[in-house]
């Protein structure tokens, strides 16, 4: 039987067609829209079957794998060369490589060390290094050199939500993390990237080590870890490192206040799952607002809206998540608390249950994030500008425990109820320096 790791060469080797594009023009599709019909009418055997099937692939007598693999590059194809799309070439080329050769580098590590750790972090160098590559090589054939900066950016923004999308879905979901990673880059190429080299280098380096140290110190799982590097790269290459400074406030009080007296909340039955290390989902639903909140700055030049609004959209939804965070991590640690909706007592841990020690704590964690917001923007009037921080963290933190309390269970999880609560906290806070400011 083939090795996962020969499998998944045979995959890049497909991919490497998408270096065709620039010669091919309109008909880049034309290649693997060949492979995908091969691979689901006509090869049901031999060398070429044997290298590609997958397992249930075996069971099927087709090679489907194969061809949702070609069929995923062949729609992202289309898009680089259809006239009312233009999706630039290189994008088209990193999507493919990224998935088929960071497929790749996960199989190589996995043949000697399991690790989750090691395994995204073989996939994720293996589809930067690729990526890096397919773009010069499209460069070079078009003639037309692109910026490095932009370069480095695509291709690790593209290893990363890859990293992320093959940690949360199975084998099978190639096809869909290929078009998602090709059109969340066409979305970034479309916005541009500002920074120098230097400046993108700097990023990636800082996001990586910080993701690093929050897996090594139990903070975050490795899905986790990589949606924090992937959220940290674009708010510095969208916003810029005082953005950063502002969500690695969020990222780093909340994840020690999670391991703060940890074993007493788990002797309690109020201690978060996987010893408090914050997984993919918990990180999104706390800070989705904030990023969509940092791509709108960076857009903010095509459409009427000012960018300050966005600086304090992002502040107002971290504010809430920090305050949210820091309200439930330490007033567990207190006995009676009260139901918000009806002040009857419940349990500890109720979802929707508070203590006036957990929300003191909670608005001062909105102080915390409104003080690094007001250094590090420079608000015309800083004093003004921190209390409507502070008022979108104490809304986010209401709105979240009054959903906690009527919502939350069944059909409404706890990372739909972040959101909600943190996009309470961005609207709360940009409705108010509209008003105020």
């Amino acid at each position: 039987m083939t090795s996962t790791l020969r499998r998944a060469g045979g995959f890049a080797a497909v991919g490497t067609l998408a270096l065709a594009a620039p010669e091919l023009g309109r008909a880049a599709a034309a290649p693997f829209a060949i492979v995908a019909l091969l691979a689901a009418f006509v090869i049901d055997e031999g060398p070429a079957f044997d290298l590609f099937a997958r397992p249930q692939d075996r069971r099927d007598g087709r090679l489907n794998g194969l061809a949702g693999f070609a069929l995923a590059a062949t729609g992202l194809a289309i898009l680089s060369t259809a006239p009312r799309a233009s999706m630039p070439t290189a994008v088209f080329v990193a999507a493919v490589f990224v998935v088929g050769y960071g497929n790749v580098g996960a199989c190589a590590v996995e043949r000697v060390d399991t690790d989750p750790f090691r395994v995204v972090a073989g996939f994720s160098l293996v589809a930067f290094a690729a990526a890096v590559a397919g773009q010069l090589v499209v460069g070079w054939t078009l003639g037309s050199s692109r910026p490095v900066p932009t370069v480095v950016f695509l291709a690790a923004a593209g290893a990363l939500v890859a990293a992320l999308l093959r940690s949360m879905l199975f084998e099978r979901d190639d096809p869909i993390v290929m078009l998602s990673t090709g059109l969340l880059l066409w979305l970034f190429e479309g916005i541009g990237v500002g920074p120098g080299f230097e400046e993108v280098g700097v990023a990636l380096g800082v996001t990586v080590a910080l993701g690093y140290a929050s897996y090594r110190t139990g903070t975050a799982s490795v899905p986790g870890m990589v949606t924090g590097v992937l959220l940290g790269l674009l708010t510095i290459v969208f916003g810029g490192f005082g953005w950063f400074a502002v969500l690695i406030a969020f990222f780093g009080i909340g994840g020690l206040s999670a391991k703060y007296r940890y074993e007493e909340k788990r002797s309690r039955g109020v201690a978060e799952d996987n010893e408090g290390a914050r997984g993919s989902g918990n990180v999104l639903g706390n800070a989705a607002v904030a990023l969509i909140a940092v791509i709108g700055f960076a857009a903010s030049a095509e459409f009427p809206v000012e960018g300050a609004l966005f600086r304090f959209a992002f502040t107002g939804s971290l504010a809430a998540a920090m305050s949210d965070t820091l309200s439930s991590e330490i007033g567990v640690l207190f006995d009676r608390p009260r139901l918000i909706t009806t002040l009857q007592r419940v349990d500890p841990g109720t979802d929707g249950g508070i203590t006036w020690q957990g929300y003191l704590v909670g608005v001062v964690g909105a102080g915390v994030v409104a003080g690094v917001a007001v250094a590090l923007f420079g608000f015309d009037r800083p004093a003004l500008a921190a209390a409507t921080v502070v008022c979108g963290g104490v809304a986010g933190m209401t709105v979240d425990s009054i959903l906690g309390a009527v919502l939350e269970g069944g059909r409404v999880g706890n990372q739909t109820v972040n959101f909600l609560g943190t996009l309470a906290g961005a609207i709360t806070s940009a409705g108010l320096a509209v008003l105020l400011l």
